[in-house]
């Protein structure tokens, strides 16, 4: 800071000014108007004013490098803000920054880069696109017009973006095997036990092509649709995933998976945890050696009679985890006192099995609270039903098993066997005392020989795969995809793919319980307002701001931040 003085035919203005350089634009700035010549005089005391003002800027500068000094601001009421400059910016991408850094995408990058030798910016496009995939979700194009509300505006055009997906696409096995050994450095990986599950995104076209093709969607969608299958470790954080044309099988998708996990990943010995619906015998038999394992889930209704009978059975057989002791459980099915009192406790009873030249554990496990959840569940779609019956009874139709259509019984002929005119619809009783039978029961196979607590464990753990795709699908908007070249999908797939790690590891490093709605749109608001070269935040600061501040060892909600302070933590979110 210096003291430059101004002067004109009556008087002399006297101001300390400060050299700034942002942008890479070399500038100054009035940091304090001191006043005319007399003002100072006045504010001296008696010393010399020019001896006084050396002072008194010595002790601004001193200030200013011990970040004390406080900033004076003046406004005028009539005085209109600059016409096309921005004033907002966004620095809640910073804890993203600081994960995408830290796992060295930006060194991924810069390989790539280095052997393509393009001149656009791969790890700024890359960034960008993961960054507003969980703040803004939008399409490439919206991107683009939303990441300069970043602090750190795009240094690319649209064109690059479309070039770039290209590339992304090419290199996906490639980033994500080194994101999952730069990960190794960042944070310890559970990767002995990995949990498996495929799901689809439909593509808002009418004709089908060699990728987008018709098949079983999840929206029950009539579209063509692409699928993912998806790969998360034992910690929750996802490790690798592929895509598929829609029409094919979802059990075919679990081996090519695993195999470029065995070989590009060197993790050969792994427990793979998956659902009923991608437990083929071939699946199970692919995870039968003395260093790979499964879990997976069994429908109790596709297990043949003898062993259906002997796991609906409540009367002996059933233990504990940890104990020895058998009990017959026949009668917490009715007894509300009994429920209460083990609502907690989950009971188990287990054989081997040997089917189709493969040996396995069936483990069957009953709980009372999920007996009451799945009777909740059969009692709002019984109402249901009951709603269809009474106002639509034509609209009926065809429906999936877990439709409460199901419980649905429809009359077409008379009691003599006519035909009749009219169908008579009514509850399917039988249908639904059938389905009570399994209330609270729930079974697993493995070929593991640990104890069933843990087993019953790993299997627990499965949610949180399809909250992955519940997280991708819904926050992120991965979905309906608006790209046609098969490249540009995958490299679509790619960035939500790392959006989703990223996320995924900021969940890990605040270890709270916030929703992933509550960090998204606290991220989204953490904005802060430009006035030349300091910065105000504009956001409300909460607990979930202090504890983001506190995991990542920064601050940004200071009453102001000068633009030195501002530059110091995005360079500290990049080392």
């Amino acid at each position: 800071m210096r003291l430059k003085i101004t002067k004109n035919k009556n008087s002399e203005s006297w101001y300390i000014i400060q050299s700034t350089y942002i942008d890479k634009k070399h500038s100054s700035k009035v940091v304090e108007k001191l006043g005319t010549f007399e003002n100072v005089k006045q504010r001296a005391n008696g010393e010399d004013p020019y001896i006084w003002v050396k002072k008194y800027i010595d002790n601004l500068n001193k200030q200013e490098k011990e970040g004390t000094r406080k900033i004076i601001k003046s406004y005028s009421p009539n005085k209109l803000i600059s016409k096309n400059i921005q004033h907002a910016y966004n620095i809640g991408y910073f804890f993203l920054q600081d994960i995408y850094y830290k796992l060295g995408l930006n060194r991924i990058c810069d390989d790539i880069t280095n052997r393509y030798q393009f001149k656009y910016d791969l790890n700024d496009i890359l960034s960008k696109l993961i960054y507003s995939r969980i703040i803004y979700p939008s399409s490439k194009l919206k991107t683009l017009e939303l990441s300069k509300n970043f602090l750190e505006s795009p240094n690319f055009e649209y064109q690059h973006i479309l070039r770039s997906l290209e590339i992304l696409s090419k290199e996906s096995y490639f980033i994500q095997s080194e994101l999952y050994h730069n990960s190794l450095k960042y944070s310890k990986r559970n990767s002995k036990v990995l949990f498996y599950d495929c799901t689809n995104y439909y593509f808002e076209i009418e004709e089908e092509d060699e990728f987008r093709k018709y098949g079983k969607s999840k929206e029950h969608r009539p579209n063509p649709i692409v699928e993912m299958g998806l790969f998360m470790d034992g910690d929750g954080i996802p490790l690798t995933f592929d895509t598929f044309p829609g029409n094919k099988s979802e059990q075919e998708t679990l081996q090519p998976l695993e195999k470029r996990i065995i070989e590009d990943f060197h993790n050969p010995e792994i427990v793979v945890c998956t659902d009923a619906g991608l437990s083929s015998n071939s699946n199970r038999k692919f995870n039968d050696t003395n260093i790979r394992k499964f879990v997976t889930t069994q429908s109790l209704k596709k297990l043949k009679q003898f062993l259906k009978d002997w796991s609906l059975d409540l009367t002996s057989g059933w233990k504990l985890p940890g104990s020895d002791k058998t009990y017959n459980i026949s009668k917490l099915r009715e007894d509300e006192d009994l429920i209460k009192k083990f609502y907690h406790h989950v009971f188990y009873k287990e054989r081997w099995i040997k089917e189709n030249g493969l040996e396995q554990r069936l483990i069957i496990t009953y709980s009372p609270k999920y007996q009451v959840y799945q009777k909740n569940i059969r009692e709002h779609q019984i109402n249901r039903a009951l709603k269809i019956i009474e106002n639509h009874p034509r609209k009926i139709g065809k429906y999936n098993e877990n439709d409460p259509k199901r419980f649905i019984s429809i009359i077409s002929t008379t009691k003599t066997g006519e035909a009749a005119e009219e169908n008579h619809y009514s509850l399917d009783q039988e249908k639904i005392n059938e389905e009570a039978n399994y209330d609270g029961l729930y079974a697993v196979c493995t070929n593991l020989e640990d104890d069933v607590e843990d087993i019953i464990k790993i299997n627990t753990r499965r949610w949180e795969i399809e909250e992955s795709f519940r997280i991708m699908k819904s926050e992120f908007k991965a979905r309906p995809v608006h790209l046609s070249r098969e490249d540009r999908i995958k490299a679509h797939f790619l960035t939500c793919f790392l959006a989703l790690v990223i996320y995924r590891y900021l969940e890990k490093r605040i270890d709270e319980k916030y929703t992933v709605i509550d960090i998204t749109d606290t991220l989204k608001n953490m904005n802060l307002l430009k006035d030349h070269d300091e910065y105000i935040p504009i956001y409300t600061r909460t607990d979930l701001t202090d504890l983001l501040h506190e995991k990542f060892n920064f601050r940004t909600d200071y009453e102001i931040i000068t633009y030195k302070n501002l530059k110091k933590i995005c360079k500290q979110t990049k080392s």
